[in-house]
């Protein structure tokens, strides 16, 4: 088995991780415009060796796991490389823009649009984690679109890492992603900006931070290149979620100025109701 990784950081390692323990026997080869990142990937042994863009067309499956604006440049290239029975898979934040970026390629067929729902806030080869994918949720966008053949062996692929596999139309997962996704990120990026700002003058702020707060901003540790693209590709569904986020902060803001604190306190107590919903989801996994 010939195992292409295009990207190899926490997405694509990791898959590169599991297959390799899946599969002992196939060569995993690392395409990476980042030399540095590509000889740290060889000798981590998320990769076994180097590959080029060349000798695509022995692959079994290609995985493309580099930021989204990206993707849509190097998706077409990679179909117009590949064989018969390759199947290529991008493993990106955005699915509507990547679809249409290759609606009309005579190799639609051997490509599945996925986006597995994990991962970390570390970036690199390092990031890397066997195992990361398991009792994760993979939502894959017009599967009709795929060859059945091909369909059913990035199926059995992605069962075997223990993803659970959920159906979606592009337009639908770009909008439930930005509110549970995107408009994350850009939360924990802006509390920590405005943290950040205000210690330039306040330098002990920090010894006052506890978990709590480093839990909230954990995710501003994520790559600035990744998201940008996100951001820029998803931004009409993302704009929505944050008008209405900022609408709800200042319905808060106002209650403060209020001193309405039955009316917080109320507000406060039916989004408890979250710990329901996550526990669910906990036990489904």
């Amino acid at each position: 088995m010939k195992i292409y990784v295009i990207g190899i950081g926490l997405i694509g390692g990791s898959m590169a991780l599991d297959i390799k323990s899946l599969n002992p026997d196939a060569t995993i080869f690392g395409i990476d415009n980042n030399e540095n990142h590509l000889q740290e990937a060889i000798t981590l042994g998320v990769v076994d060796v180097a590959g080029n863009m060349e000798d695509l067309v022995s692959a079994d499956f290609v995985i493309v796991s580099v930021p989204v604006d990206v993707a849509m440049e190097v998706l077409p290239t990679v179909l117009d490389a590949i064989g018969d029975n390759t199947i290529v898979f991008e493993v990106g934040s955005t699915k509507m823009p990547i679809c249409e970026a290759v609606a009309n390629h005579p190799k639609r067929r051997n490509f599945i649009a996925t986006h597995p729902i994990a991962g970390t806030e570390f970036s690199g080869p390092s990031a890397a984690i066997r195992g990361l994918f398991q009792g994760k949720t993979n939502i894959i966008c017009e599967v009709e679109k795929t060859a059945f053949k091909l369909q059913e062996k990035a199926l059995q692929l992605f069962a075997a890492m223990g993803m659970r596999i959920r159906y979606m139309d592009p337009k639908s997962h770009d909008k439930h992603i930005a509110y549970v996704s995107h408009l994350s990120h850009i939360s924990s990026f802006m509390l920590g900006k405005t943290v950040i700002d205000k210690e330039k003058h306040e330098q002990d702020i920090f010894d006052m931070a506890g978990s709590g707060f480093e839990s909230t901003v954990r995710l501003a540790k994520s790559s600035p290149a990744m998201w940008t693209p996100i951001f820029k590709q998803n931004r009409k569904q993302v704009m929505k979620t944050l008008e209405e986020y900022i609408s709800n902060l200042s319905k808060f803001k106002e209650l403060l100025e209020k001193e309405d604190y039955d009316a917080i306190y109320n507000e406060m107590q039916s989004v408890n109701k979250i710990k329901e919903i996550l526990n669910g989801m906990n036990v489904k996994k």
